[in-house]
């Protein structure tokens, strides 16, 4: 397009120049898509420092606007996602601290529709990428749809809806190559969160492995925010809330989640599916923290914070009730796609609080519903539909289902009796929870919100010596693939400030020092007039050293319900011996494959014939949770002639999974067998998850366990 010039007159007048095709921001000020120039592009409008954010608050509500409408139709965030038909069921009722009425009743049980999604990726995505996953939760309830929005992790990157769209640019591919898809290893990320300090407790969790789980159905799900509850008597407290995994909560190796990745991508939802369709039916119990009103102000750190959890030592999470899915989705697309989720939709009995970024949701779901869905009238879509009865005066708009009678579409009316009517609190009209305020419209943050490092220690301190070193190996390679010098310097420096020792370990791997006198002064993070020095990051001493809810090391581990055994088998198989582990396997819960040196039947020493599952062709040890190696001498001597066996077994002991064998299987261990079979350094029987005797029930507790982190002690284990 050519360059458009101004018709001045004057002969000696500057020239304006304008390329509207191209914008080059170098040098230039920050401004409004109207030119504009921003004063503070950290902060939203808020009456108060604590308060609500204000919706006159014209230039946040452009920049969400503009980040919910980037892509259509896929989501921006949370893409690729699955999901399940269920039910939540109440054990004891709330009703002492809210009138939501599938709260009250122990034994109710109420309709859901539950959606798991990774974050960065698109919808063609890896479900193994490093990532928080999304955890949201759709209940039709009698009074209307509440919607319970969260992810497995129980904090966020940002304290302010104002940040969203720049974090989620920063951990998008990089916009001049769409490079890389689905990861956070990469330039821009990095440079986005070494300029942030308040995300390093969600780093932390980032890190760990809970951002690589073994099954959707192992995860936790978090409300994130702090949110309220209001009983009959108007009187409100605090809530937070949880889900925990009946099966426990799990996770793969690094190394696994990216071989996972080459072998199943759909890894996650195939499990999802795969369970449900065998009956295996996934359950988590939904737990509160209850925190009374006078109590906001207790804590060693701000209620309203998103990058903050409540410890369980602080205030206990209450189990309420259970979730079960019991049925898949009938069409991938009507359902788990056209889902809408959005955390107003409230019920009466549940209410917000301040917390700036929960305020800054609250606007961009309908947006962004309206965006991806095409229509106001996506709840109307049969997943998003409510159970109970719907009566409005919202009349006509694209894709408009409902055929409403009657000449009346407004409120107040006559000519229709006055109806709809609005419904008085006792006949469960929602109110707002009556919360004071009265503060100066503001754009700041809370100084009760500058502590961004306390929390990321206490999430370290409580994670065992293997999680450790998971949060070290992933820091290592995250920042190993950023090619900016600085931007991995800046994070060293902020490191220091949650572990020393953890600093040290990532710098060393790195190649850099530690730096002595870190500068958190966050130059880049604060308003044009603002003073650096005001927003210098604090770090509190907490009362909590370690927090035993934090560490996977401490979850369930007494049940192997769905566990993935591989049997490795071949001609001459042991068929009592195969017969002997099997059966208590599947009566335990677990599903047994086997896998052959070729697909149909083998047979067996006692000359029957056994259909194979899977052959070493398609099959991979990443794909189970153990292995179990029959005896059989001929079957056995087979397998040790078959690279791809030797390397199952391998793999599966570099990744610390369970291992069994029985009479002649033990020659299949390496460090048993002749020759070259000793490098995969299963120095001897008895080793940490190796099961040698046969026998079933040690075979089972050692599937249980999950995992034998410590072999990771021998870190050159090939494979």
């Amino acid at each position: 397009m050519a360059k458009r010039k101004s018709t001045t007159s004057k002969p000696n007048a500057k020239l304006i120049e304008l390329d509207p095709d191209r914008s080059d921001a170098t040098g230039q000020f920050l401004t409004t898509n109207q030119g504009l120039k921003i004063n503070d592009n950290q902060n939203s409008l808020k009456a108060g420092e604590r308060g609500a954010t204000l919706l006159e608050d014209f230039i946040l509500r452009e920049k969400i606007t503009h980040f919910d409408h980037e892509r259509i139709p896929e989501r921006i965030v949370h893409a690729r996602g699955s999901a399940a038909h269920g039910y939540f069921e109440l054990y004891e009722s709330l009703k002492e601290f809210t009138k939501a009425g599938f709260l009250q009743d122990p034994g109710k049980r109420t309709p859901v529709f539950v959606r798991f999604s990774t974050v960065a990726g698109s919808r063609g995505s890896t479900d193994l990428a490093r990532d928080v996953r999304g955890f949201a939760v759709k209940f039709y309830t009698e009074e209307g749809v509440y919607d319970l929005v969260g992810n497995n992790i129980p904090v966020f990157f940002i304290q302010d809806a104002m940040k969203f769209p720049d974090l989620v640019h920063a951990v998008k591919p990089e916009p001049h190559n769409e490079i890389p898809q689905a990861a956070s290893a990469h330039d821009t990320f990095w440079d986005f969160i070494s300029l942030m300090p308040e995300s390093m407790h969600m780093i932390m969790w980032a890190m760990s492995d809970r951002a690589i789980p073994r099954s959707l159905r192992m995860m936790e799900g978090f409300g994130v925010h702090t949110f309220r509850l209001i009983n009959e008597n108007d009187k409100s407290v605090f809530v937070k809330f949880h889900w925990k995994p009946l099966l426990g909560v799990h996770s793969v190796a690094w190394d696994e989640a990216q071989r996972i990745s080459g072998k199943d991508c759909d890894f996650h939802r195939r499990d999802l599916w795969e369970a449900i369709e065998n009956g295996a039916f996934p359950e988590w119990e939904l737990g509160v923290q209850i925190i009374p009103e006078k109590d906001e102000h207790k804590f060693e750190f701000d209620l309203l914070d998103p990058t903050k959890i409540v410890p369980e030592e602080l205030v206990p999470v209450r189990r309420i009730g259970k979730m079960t899915l019991n049925r898949n989705p009938d069409n991938f697309f009507a359902e788990t796609e056209q889902v809408a989720f959005h955390p107003g939709h409230l019920v009466p009995g549940i209410d917000f609080t301040n917390d700036p970024l929960l305020q800054g949701r609250l606007f961009s779901y309908t947006d962004t519903q309206l965006s991806r869905l095409g229509s106001a009238n996506f709840h109307e879509i049969p997943i998003n539909r409510s159970v109970a009865p719907v009566h409005n005066n919202q009349r006509d708009g694209h894709m408009r289902q409902t055929i409403n009678t009657g000449r009346v579409s407004y409120q107040p009316n006559s000519l229709g009796g006055g109806c709809p009517f609005q419904a008085k609190a006792a006949e469960g009209g929602f109110s707002s929870y009556a919360e004071k305020i009265d503060s100066k419209k503001i754009r700041a943050r809370s100084r009760s919100f500058f502590d961004n490092f306390s929390q990321a220690t206490l999430f370290f301190n409580s994670q065992s010596e293997p999680e450790k070193h998971h949060i070290i190996d992933a820091l290592s390679f995250e920042l190993g693939k950023v090619e900016t010098i600085a931007i991995r310097e800046r994070m060293v420096s902020l490191l220091t400030q949650v572990d020393k020792s953890l600093a040290g370990k990532v710098a060393a791997n790195l190649g850099l020092a530690v730096p002595k006198n870190p500068d958190f002064q966050v130059n880049h993070s604060v308003p044009a007039d603002g003073d650096p020095k005001k927003f210098q990051p604090l770090k509190t001493k907490m009362s909590l050293e370690k927090s035993d809810a934090l560490s996977m090391a401490n979850t369930i581990k007494n049940s192997i319900k769905t566990r993935k055994i591989a049997f490795l088998i071949a001609d001459g198989v042991d068929q009592k011996s195969l017969a002997a582990m099997k059966t208590p396997l599947e009566a335990s819960g677990a599903t047994v494959q086997l896998i052959a040196p070729r697909l149909g039947v083998i047979k067996s020493r006692e000359g029957k014939q056994i259909p194979v599952d899977q052959s070493f062709l398609t099959a991979a040890s990443v794909l189970f949770d153990a292995v179990y190696v029959p005896g059989g001498e001929k079957s056995v001597q087979a397998l040790l002639n078959e690279p791809a066996a030797v390397h199952f077994i391998r793999e599966a002991y570099k990744h610390c999974k369970a291992i069994g064998c029985d009479s002649d299987g033990k020659k299949l261990l390496p460090g048993s067998a002749p020759g070259k079979q000793k490098s995969a350094r299963i120095t001897a029987p008895g080793h940490a998850g190796i099961i040698t005797s046969g026998n079933a029930k040690e075979f089972i507790k050692a599937v249980a366990n999950h995992r034998f982190w410590e072999r990771e002690a021998e870190r050159k284990i090939p494979a």
